[in-house]
């Protein structure tokens, strides 16, 4: 398969994707323990990564800030950096990385021992049992992850700033939203429901078009994190260019 092929293909899986996801609604069971997994499995890394991304980013801006004499800025940018940038785009990379790869494997397993092929024969769509929840379980727990980064990772820099004598939560909490403003918040917040969207996708993709044996789970699991965090990146780009045109 040629590239354009390919993206063609992957484009109209996206479509359906998007159908099946809607359709998954009405699987609450489904979606749920799909969504179990998820954040169960993201939740180690979520909580380490919020931890040192508000102690590291506190600690290199305050060496900066500190030799212009503009510390009083420091829990304002740490804010902005978090909310609107390295929160969601962490954990798009977590998700990725975790739940990509456990997607991959998982139908990709299916598709070599010939599961994929008994629910059709069955006449139950794969789209609408397998697919759907899982992308749609992706949507609703990216969202969670990215909330869990952000809120440690500013409680962290928070904790930085007590060490050195700064322990006003009232000062810390008042610097934190002076530069914020809430409509780019909200909108970095729903980057995080795309992100979802492109991990399951690309998860799912990958492990329904396994092939090559038990060697092509593993080539699957691969294939899935690596597109998933390009597409999370790329998709990170265009929308923060789109946010910054429209707000």
């Amino acid at each position: 398969m040629n590239a354009l092929a390919w993206i063609g293909d992957w484009c109209l899986f996206a479509a359906r994707s998007a159908r099946a996801a809607g359709a998954a609604l009405l699987l609450p069971s489904a979606v749920i323990k799909q969504m179990h997994g998820v954040l169960i499995g993201a939740l180690p890394l979520a909580v380490a990564a919020g931890i040192t991304l508000g102690a590291v980013i506190w600690m290199h801006t305050h060496a900066v800030l500190a030799r212009t004499g503009t510390v009083d800025y420091l829990p304002s940018i740490l804010a902005v950096a978090v909310l609107l940038e390295l929160a969601p785009l962490g954990a798009g990379l977590i998700v990725a990385a975790r739940s990509g790869s456990r997607l991959g494997a998982e139908l990709g397993a299916m598709r070599l021992g010939e599961q994929i092929d008994a629910l059709e024969m069955l006449g139950i769509s794969p789209m609408k049992s397998l697919v759907g929840p899982r992308v749609l379980s992706c949507m609703i727990a990216l969202p969670l992850v990215h909330i869990i980064i952000a809120a440690l990772a500013l409680f962290s820099g928070y904790v930085a700033e007590s060490l050195i004598g700064h322990g006003n939560w009232l000062a810390y909490q008042t610097a934190c939203l002076r530069e914020l403003n809430g409509r780019e918040v909200f909108a970095s917040g729903l980057k995080t429901i795309v992100f979802g969207f492109m991990v399951g996708v690309a998860g799912c993709y990958e492990g329904l078009h396994a092939e090559g044996g038990t060697e092509g789970v593993g080539v699957a699991a691969t294939s899935a994190v690596v597109q998933a965090c390009l597409l999370v990146l790329c998709s990170d780009v265009f929308m923060v260019g789109t946010i910054r045109l429209v707000l």
